[in-house]
């Protein structure tokens, strides 16, 4: 195993249709970055892929590419010239054109050359492989796992195993060779004016896979055109539904029920709270999704108390894997089902209102109240003696922080220290005041017993919440982002704060303060909303959590300020993400710079962000949504 760092993706293009994506340069060959390569749930199957061909003095040379478009989620097509078969004149007429085509389990790649020369043409060409069998995690490690492989061949098919794990690569009318690698080469007889094409497909079975690729069509149809009253939008929102619709998965053992993958490349899986989020931004356009993903964690909902895991009677998961999950060089050993969030659960359960306040079937909804009281039961029980829902790693290998900003250095103080858990996060005092009344509300309408007793919950939380989140600095008065181990209120100016609106639990003139802090210039990049204030001392546009801007985070941040009748700030966080949008060739990134919309032209990228990522592209809805209003 080599050692290396985590790649960056940033200038990496992708094609997927969950859990079975291709990541390659912009000329389609794989293996110039770490990232590269063709995987299937949590394994790399392709490390290297390039094509060649033979040019007119006999020598094996490359195309010269000079494109990439993605029509789909699912579907890269590359084209290039072949000069080197070319007469002398200026304009090129001999151009290769390589489309991939990504399905669970399979990527096709078909080679169409084109050719305006006025004699025939024969013309070998060549594709060499490299086959794989490392780990995504060692991959985003920047490592490569050293597995044994054996393979088998024969005229049409070549088959690599490594462990219970296969990829066959499959080509008709071509040479195979195989060693360290594989190698198709086809001679192609080209008539004049004509075209010829080649094709080959790689086929990969994992038996360890705990999610599974969707095979039926999306629920949903594309909103018209303009209703949201700027062409971005329509751009934007176009691209981001093709991207969920790849991003789909399943259980194995329920197919019908369907939910979100958090992201590629590393999230091609279930998450808690990302799968929840995206789900619910989607939810003025499609409801369907939203049921599915409830039916889904309710059956993984937490039945014991285990540290190693993290999981409690009623507690919603985090995350979910075909095996440990190690993260090299952090200290970080996850169990293949993680129960480390403390804010799924409330989400959870806020979902579900607001899936019975859509309309959908009472059938769906009663038969989701007992896992809806049993995640009630979870959240106000671990309200502790201070009357927060707050969280600690109890392992010293889980997630130190385990709020949505889940990295070590996320919950810091104005003056950059960082805070010591346990960590009571605002916003999921927020989140648990949201889900109390929602759920009281669910279990009057059903006739069923505990409203009441929710609701004085719900009431005592929000005055303790007034009585100890609430600082004052130099930027104004808001909710501090937490409460320390010490219950001191850490004092930093964060998005998180903008969770709260539309929650309930502030108040309207609250509501009016946070949003305008949030919509000031510290906060606001005019790209999307900064994670952390610029006046705080921890302030850096490419720190993960203290600076960037994540898309969703800010969709969430507008869609409270739209409930909160917050319209104009509202508008204007649209206005910034619309801005970053148009720089990302509407494929928002996970998160990307903090820099100011007055300093640079475009945001820049945060180079190992994930795109596509579900709810970075369910944002769109949210921004279609609040300009359509």
């Amino acid at each position: 195993m080599t050692g290396g760092l985590q790649p960056f993706l940033s200038d990496r293009v992708a094609a997927l249709c969950a859990p079975t994506q291709a990541w390659s340069g912009d000329d389609g060959d794989m293996g110039a970055e770490s990232i590269d390569g063709i995987y299937h749930g949590d394994t790399r199957f392709v490390r290297g892929l390039e094509v060649s061909y033979v040019d007119a003095n006999g020598d094996a040379v490359r195309p010269e590419w000079v494109r990439a478009t993605a029509p789909t989620a699912r579907e890269v097509r590359f084209d290039a010239l072949l000069r080197g078969v070319d007469d002398r004149w200026p304009d090129p007429k001999v151009r290769l054109e390589r489309v991939r085509r990504v399905a669970d389990g399979d990527v096709t790649e078909t080679l169409t050359v084109h050719t305006h020369l006025d004699e025939p043409l024969s013309l070998r060409l060549s594709v060499t492989i490299v086959p794989d069998a490392s780990l995504l995690q060692d991959v985003k490690a920047g490592t490569t796992s050293g597995v044994e492989r054996t393979t088998d061949a024969d005229a049409t098919t070549v088959t690599v195993r490594a462990a219970e794990a296969a990829v066959t690569f499959h080509a008709e009318h071509a040479e195979i060779t195989a060693d360290d690698g594989v190698r198709l080469d086809w001679t192609l007889d080209i008539p004049a004016r004509g075209r010829a094409e080649a094709s080959w497909t790689t086929s990969m079975s994992d038996p360890s896979l705990v999610v599974r690729g969707v095979r039926s069509p999306v629920p949903w149809s594309l909103p018209a055109p303009g209703a949201g009253g700027d062409p971005r939008v329509d751009r934007w929102l176009r691209q981001a539904l093709g991207d969920l619709g790849a991003l789909r998965l399943t259980l194995p053992d329920q197919p019908d029920d369907v939910f979100y993958a958090a992201g590629a490349p590393w999230f091609f899986t279930l998450f808690g709270r990302d799968s929840l989020w995206a789900a619910r931004l989607m939810l003025p356009v499609d409801a369907s999704i939203a049921a599915s993903t409830l039916r889904v964690l309710a059956r993984l909902q937490g039945t014991t108390t285990t540290p190693a895991t993290a999981e409690q009677p009623g507690k919603i998961m985090h995350e979910l894997r075909s095996s440990t999950l190690a993260m090299p060089g952090e200290g970080i050993v996850l169990p293949p089902l993680y129960y480390g969030t403390v804010d799924a659960t409330p989400l959870w359960v806020c979902l579900l209102a607001d899936l019975a306040r859509a309309g959908h079937s009472d059938d769906e909804i009663e038969e989701l109240l007992p896992a809806m009281e049993r995640a009630l039961a979870w959240v106000t029980a671990s309200a502790g003696d201070d009357g927060f829902l707050d969280y600690v790693d109890e392992t010293g290998h889980g997630l130190s922080n385990q709020g949505w900003k889940d990295s070590g250095d996320s919950i810091q103080w104005r003056d950059g220290r960082l805070a010591d858990g346990p960590i009571a996060l605002s916003e999921v005092q927020g989140y648990a005041y949201e889900a109390a009344l929602g759920g009281a509300d669910l279990l009057d309408r059903f006739g069923r017993p505990g409203g009441d007793d929710l609701r004085a919950w719900a009431a005592a939380l929000k005055r303790r919440f007034r009585e100890r989140f609430w600082v004052e600095t130099e930027e104004g008065r808001y909710p501090a982002i937490a409460l320390d181990r010490d219950g001191r209120a850490v004092d930093t100016l964060t998005t998180n704060a903008g969770h709260l609106l539309g929650t309930g639990i502030l108040e309207p003139d609250e509501e009016a303060a946070v949003s305008a802090l949030l919509a000031g210039e510290t906060v606001s990049s005019g790209f999307g909303l900064r994670t952390l204030s610029t006046d705080a001392a921890g302030y850096w546009p490419l720190s993960y959590h203290g600076g960037s801007v994540w898309t969703h985070d800010s969709a969430i941040v507008a869609r409270g300020m739209a409930l909160a009748g917050r319209h104009d700030d509202a508008r204007s966080v649209v206005s910034g993400l619309l801005a970053a949008a148009e720089a990302f060739d509407y494929r928002l990134p996970e998160l990307h710079a903090g820099d100011a919309a007055s300093e640079v032209a475009a945001p820049a990228p945060y180079p190992a962000a994930c795109r596509p990522q579900a709810w970075s592209a369910a944002a769109a809805v949210t921004a279609w949504d609040i300009l359509r209003g």
